[in-house]
């Protein structure tokens, strides 16, 4: 009788024999060695493509593709043009209000804002630089003590000075205040007027930075004699202070001065031509001349330097103000301008609230073209002249953002005994239209 054997109990091994000389052989064993050598090459190369797999597919989340973050994740935006309150705004024509094409912004991670470079993530855009509910809280304190005065500055000649100069400045910036006492802010005489000036200042807004600023202005002051000194912080909306400020001060430190200049300290100012036009017109009649700007408007977007919320200014359009970078007063309206502008509402904007002042007086500002307050725009006609040239400079009277050095260069240019501003010099191919007529009667003349 057979036994039955399970297959699942029975496993069957080989097992070479030690006696048998094929097993052992030296090309069986590299054989062997081969075949495992090459089964290792074979996982390795899996292990590596699974890695790779698996790098690629986690850089994936990291890195995006082309501009695939951008459309997944930043709606298109479409960019609009905001007027600056400093620039003159022209009514649209119908054709203008059409929509355009949306266009998607490309964030960088560097941007120029204020003339710096900004290395760091920017601000989102509903976040405003200005803190308007502390300035709506604080904006009826209007009365800060003056730290350092020049009580005598306009005593020193009788009867008046002719023109007082008054420059805003900041403590940080002492080579734009000795740049302008050397060059067009000079103190004496000027085609036989006399001339006064001082620098507008209040206290810096980081106070670490300069760690020794009150000795250094206090002895700035005791040297130069034309330094005023508010204890308010010296911020860009806190320009109003200074207006209203410097205002009562002329009021009753200055009030025999027959004209006042007040403007910047990156102006180039041709003193000159300010003091010609000024023996023309008597200091006791209104007077207030400068770069005028009509029908500006206020800025509504929170990311603008002159943003300014409905909640604050109500209307649609600003009243008519002088544009940044300096202006010219009569005697009599210095003390009606300080007058009313204790009775207007202070606003952050102190060009606007200058305006809005002259408009509590009903009175209207004139336009001069010798102010350029946006600079000197070069000719679309004559694109080869050159707009820093003392010939461009010598018949206006204020020219706005100029460099330290270009404010030295220009003064000493203009007073040069060399100067010559002749057609020739000044324009070496003048540009104009040809008649053919000309050219005919010049080719063939008549006998």
């Amino acid at each position: 009788m057979r036994q039955k054997i399970s297959r699942k109990s029975v496993s069957w091994t080989l097992v070479p024999d030690s006696s048998n000389t094929a097993f052992n052989s030296p090309r069986n064993t590299a054989e062997t060695m081969r075949v495992r050598l090459k089964g290792d090459a074979i996982c390795t190369l899996f292990l590596l493509v699974a890695l790779c797999s698996l790098l690629y597919s986690q850089l994936e989340h990291l890195v995006p593709v082309g501009n695939k973050e951008q459309t997944q994740k930043k709606p298109s935006v479409t960019p609009k043009i905001f007027p600056d309150p400093r620039v003159p705004w022209r009514l649209m024509p119908a054709e203008a209000t059409v929509p355009r094409p949306q266009v998607t912004p490309i964030v960088r991670r560097t941007e120029v804002a204020n003339n710096r470079v900004q290395t760091t993530t920017p601000p989102p855009l509903t976040d405003s630089a200005f803190n308007f509910k502390r300035y709506l809280l604080n904006k009826d304190n209007r009365n800060f003590n003056l730290l350092i005065n020049q009580p005598k500055k306009c005593r020193k000649t009788p009867g008046g000075p002719f023109l007082l100069i008054a420059i805003k400045s900041v403590v940080e910036d002492f080579d734009r205040r000795e740049i302008v006492r050397k060059t067009w802010g000079r103190e004496g005489l000027v085609n036989g007027e006399q001339i006064q000036r001082v620098f507008l200042l209040g206290t810096p807004k980081n106070r670490t930075v300069l760690a020794t600023w009150e000795t250094l202005i206090h002895q700035e002051s005791q040297i130069y004699r034309d330094i005023l000194l508010w204890d308010f912080m010296d911020t860009f909306f806190n320009l109003t202070l200074k207006e209203i400020h410097f205002l009562n001060w002329a009021a009753e430190f200055c009030h025999n001065v027959k004209f006042i200049f007040k403007g910047d300290a990156d102006v180039f100012v041709n003193v000159e031509n300010i003091v010609d036009f000024l023996e023309r017109h008597d200091p006791t009649e209104d007077l207030f001349v400068g770069d005028i700007i009509y029908n500006a408007r206020p800025i509504r977007v929170q990311k603008s330097k002159y943003y300014i919320p409905e909640t604050m200014y109500g209307l649609s359009i600003y009243p008519a103000y002088a544009g940044g970078g300096g202006f010219l007063l009569s005697s009599r309206t210095m003390r009606k301008l300080s007058r009313a502008c204790r009775e207007v509402e202070l606003f952050p904007i102190d060009d606007v609230f200058l305006g809005m002042c002259l408009q509590r007086i009903n009175l209207k500002p004139i336009l001069h073209e010798g102010f350029k307050t946006f600079g000197i725009v070069k000719p679309s006609a004559a694109p080869h002249l050159q707009t820093f040239d003392p010939c461009f400079y010598k018949d206006l009277m204020v020219v706005h953002s100029l460099k330290v050095a270009e404010i030295w260069l220009m003064w000493n240019l203009l007073h040069s005994p060399r100067l010559s501003c002749t057609q020739k010099k000044q324009v070496k191919k003048p540009f104009q239209w040809k008649k053919k007529a000309e050219i005919t009667t010049q080719a063939s003349p008549l006998r």
